[in-house]
């Protein structure tokens, strides 16, 4: 927690004045049972109007000043609160950004998610009632007590014994209950989790007749969920009727013990309506104490989550400044390259070596699961090679700073991902002052004609989140236009064209050949690889072969295997 807390510093003015105002309005709440009293003891008892009128104005006042103190101290810890939280989701994102896709492996989607939502707002709602409340409850405690024995000293004993009393029950109750909401929380995940999952995989669910075992899964984790919070809410329950058993019972002792002392005249009615008030406010701002508490501690462990991954160093490091190219050297060479995804864990490539010259072009083929999308998203260093290196331009790309590789290279990934917004703004990702042309050449480049000339607004039709108002093959087709509109110096296609027709595949492969850059192309298509001025042939992580179509299919045992079973 103290990791996200020094984003508070911004806000000192704010966090010193809403806990300020917030004293000013308990000091107004305390005088108030002094004026009742006062109002009861000489203004009621004398029958005096005008005195009761100015009391009741003094009441008035009081009233004002307190609304007014409240409104300007939840104006300071909201404001402290929001800005705060502003803050951390700013360096939160832009941590995350620098996250290696290693590193982003190791945190998992889901916590990044929750880290940026859930976790932040409960830090928030922490912040903003910690400066509101966390001060005025101990104050309105122990500031009644001493009004209490400020009226009378003899009558204020029950509150010596109330209040320990009370704060035994109250964070006892407290205490217990605060590790149960936390297995509350984590039934709720696996309900939330379960939900999440199924309605991702509807499809599937419902294709193989699943539903009844997915309902009564569901069932289960639902009634676990339900039994976690009813027990928890049993402990919880004892709260109120313990805590007000206690305050009553204190009444009945304090107007017991003070009738004796109206009756000798040591005390007046209107102080033991005063002491009344005093302890009904203590019972109220110990219930709000411990809720706060419960509150605060969930807080604490969304904050502890959030600086656990800010305390996450990226894994990979960036020099200053850019290598020195060798214009001779070829546009990529892998090197006895190896990569395992985690310290210690079987490895997903091993022992590559090979080389592309410039403006040639690479097909990498193998099996499913065979490491062809693991050796791509080493040359533009999304992950890093456990042994070997991985050379562009004849320069490691551990040497290029950040950015600077990237530059380079365009990727069109596995999964065709776009954003919401329109044509021209998804590709202008590649190209940031892309102008209409640019963007025309590249569709069509693209083979992506159709596409624009289906939607009436052409350029400006609005994808909508995750281009989910879009097939598979017009997805595909935009995001490798999005990666040709760059012009970069190296193009990875990892199985972009997968969702296209054969003829659109052959027409798409023939426009990116035109393109003066160097090309690796991922397929599980003989087809689109055949072509190539390199094929390499991949078999459980290793380079089992590389060389053109023609002489893989005299010499290469996997590669005819694989021509073969597409053949046939």
């Amino acid at each position: 927690m103290k990791r996200i807390l020094q984003y508070l510093k911004s806000y000192k003015k704010e966090c010193i004045l809403a806990p300020f105002f917030k004293m000013l309005e308990v000091c107004f709440e305390l005088l108030v049972p002094l004026v009742m009293a006062s109002i009861i003891d000489y203004g009621i008892e004398n029958g005096d109007t005008g005195y009761i009128l100015r009391r009741v104005a003094v009441l008035v006042g009081l009233g004002i000043l307190g609304l007014s103190a409240t409104i300007v101290a939840q104006f300071f810890s909201a404001r402290a609160a929001t800005g705060f939280a502003k803050r951390v989701k700013s360096v939160l994102f832009a941590h995350i950004g620098r996250l290696s896709y290693a590193d982003t492996d190791k945190i998992g989607t889901p916590r990044l998610l929750q880290a940026m939502g859930g976790d932040i707002n409960q830090v928030q709602t922490g912040v903003n009632l910690t400066l509101r409340l966390f001060l005025r409850s101990p104050l309105v405690v122990f500031g009644a007590m001493i009004m209490a024995f400020f009226i009378d000293a003899e009558a204020a004993v029950p509150f010596v014994i109330v209040i320990p009393a009370l704060s035994i029950v109250v964070f006892g109750i407290m205490l217990a209950t605060i590790p149960l909401y936390n297995r509350v929380r984590a039934a709720s995940d696996r309900v939330l989790g379960r939900a999440r999952e199924n309605l991702n995989g509807v499809r599937v669910v419902r294709a193989f007749c699943h539903e009844e075992e997915e309902i009564e899964g569901f069932r289960k984790e639902n009634e676990a969920l339900t039994h976690a919070q009813r027990f928890v809410g049993r402990i919880s329950a004892l709260m109120n009727p313990l805590t007000y058993a206690i305050v009553n019972l204190g009444i009945v002792f304090l107007i017991w013990r003070s009738s004796f002392q109206v009756n000798s005249g040591n005390l007046s009615q209107g102080e033991v309506i005063a002491l009344w008030n005093y302890m009904t406010q203590i019972l109220v701002e110990l219930v709000k104490l411990a809720n706060l508490i419960i509150m605060i501690t969930k807080s604490v462990a969304s904050g502890n989550r959030i600086g656990a991954i800010l305390d996450m160093e990226p894994s990979l490091r960036y020099p200053e400044e850019a290598p020195i190219e060798n214009p001779a050297a070829p546009a990529v060479e892998f090197v006895g390259v190896a990569l395992s995804y985690e310290e210690g864990a079987d490895a997903a490539l091993e022992e590559i070596s090979f080389s592309v010259p410039k403006g040639a072009s690479v097909g990498v083929i193998g099996g499913t699961g065979c490491g062809k999308t693991s050796l791509v998203n080493l040359i533009p260093r999304f992950y890093e090679a456990s042994e070997g290196a991985v050379l562009v331009n004849g320069c490691d790309v551990k040497s290029y700073p950040r950015g600077a590789l990237l530059e380079k290279i365009a990727v069109v990934p596995q999964k065709a991902v776009l954003f919401s917004g329109s044509i021209r703004d998804n590709l202008r990702w590649g190209k940031a002052d892309a102008t209409d042309e640019e963007c025309l050449a590249a569709i069509h480049k693209a083979q992506g004609d159709d596409i624009l000339a289906s939607k009436s607004e052409g350029l400006d039709y609005l994808i909508e989140q995750g281009g989910r108002n879009l097939s598979g093959g017009q997805r595909q087709r935009l995001t490798v236009a999005r990666a040709l509109i760059k012009k970069p110096e190296i193009l990875i296609l990892d199985d972009a064209s997968s969702a296209l027709d054969y003829a659109t595949d052959a027409a798409l492969r023939r426009a990116i050949k035109e393109e003066s850059c160097t090309v690796v192309t991922v397929s599980q298509r003989i087809s689109t690889v055949r072509s190539c001025d390199l094929i390499l042939v991949l078999d459980d992580g290793k380079l089992v072969a590389q060389g053109t179509h023609e002489a893989l299919l005299a010499s290469c045992q996997v590669y005819r295997e694989i021509e073969e079973s597409q053949r046939n």
